[in-house]
């Protein structure tokens, strides 16, 4: 099921789609699966699912350590897609954000068929670049998978239009310049961006949504990200502050899920007074 389907369904019932992101293998891969399947029931609308690699040049510190973890415990890529399979299960599009390398080199053809026989909706590919991507859009396109490329605040209004252009399922903005991680506010980047990215995909005659990534991290900076008299995004998409409760829990498994459930219903309940 396409990502979009989630931004249709959330645009039907006036707000933003919540999309939230955990890495496959933490705490394990049984208590990831655990954690994702609590935030899909809490409400999360999409679930990004981390390839952790050993190189995470875009992640911050929290996303890095909860990675570890999981190389730590020997993660692999088949445990990334059964956990795109149990997640994909419950009717949620499930999306796996890693970087290219791991990709490459399990084979970008088998990739995409094994993650499309998982019931995966697609990739997000932070360091990939549509331009760069042929390989991987042909697979992609043979196996009807979202596209999911970045644009951030120091894209030119080229590349902007190429890589929005070249997307399926929704366009990412990250608007914080940096490496990821929560943050106590939000960007003030991100609704120039959004702007740029809706002019760029209503200039192509299309009306692909925009998530944002600005380091969300309570209801309340969740509904400012979603308001129309705010940033004005599609999507809000959550990954540190996720991952940080579950670290913040690491000898009560219980109490991490039940904390991920709190979190999530405010994160949802911001986007939806927005």
């Amino acid at each position: 099921m396409s990502t979009r389907t989630a931004f249709e369904r959330a645009r039907a019932e006036g707000r933003a789609t919540l999309v939230g992101y955990l890495p496959a293998g933490f705490p394990d891969v049984a208590g990831g699966i655990d954690a994702m399947l609590a935030m899909v029931d809490a409400g999360c609308d999409v679930i990004e699912v981390g390839l952790p690699y050993s190189d995470p040049v875009m992640d911050g510190p929290t996303i890095q350590a909860a990675a570890q973890q999981a190389l730590d415990r020997g993660v692999r890529t088949a445990d990334v897609l059964r956990t795109v399979e149990a997640v994909a299960a419950t009717g949620t599009p499930t999306v796996v954000m890693t970087y290219w390398n791991p990709v490459e080199r399990y084979g970008v053809a088998r990739f995409a068929a094994d993650l499309a026989n998982a019931g995966g909706a697609g990739l997000i590919t932070p360091d990939l670049t549509p331009d760069s991507a042929p390989e991987w859009i042909a697979a992609a396109d043979a196996h009807d998978l979202d596209k999911v490329f970045l644009v951030a605040p120091s894209s030119t209004d080229e590349r902007i239009a190429m890589t929005t252009a070249a997307c399926r399922g929704f366009v990412y903005a990250t608007a914080v310049m940096g490496v990821t991680g929560a943050r106590a506010t939000t960007s003030d980047l991100a609704g120039p961006l959004v702007a740029r990215a809706r002019t760029a995909i209503s200039a192509a005659g299309t009306d692909l949504p925009v998530g944002v990534g600005v380091g969300v991290s309570t209801g309340d900076q969740a509904a400012e990200v979603a308001a129309k008299d705010g940033i004005g995004a599609d999507g809000v998409i959550v990954g540190s502050a996720f991952v940080r409760t579950l670290l913040d829990h690491p000898d009560d498994r219980a109490a991490g899920l039940r904390a991920l459930r709190a979190l999530t219903e405010e994160l949802a309940a911001g986007v939806r007074r927005a």
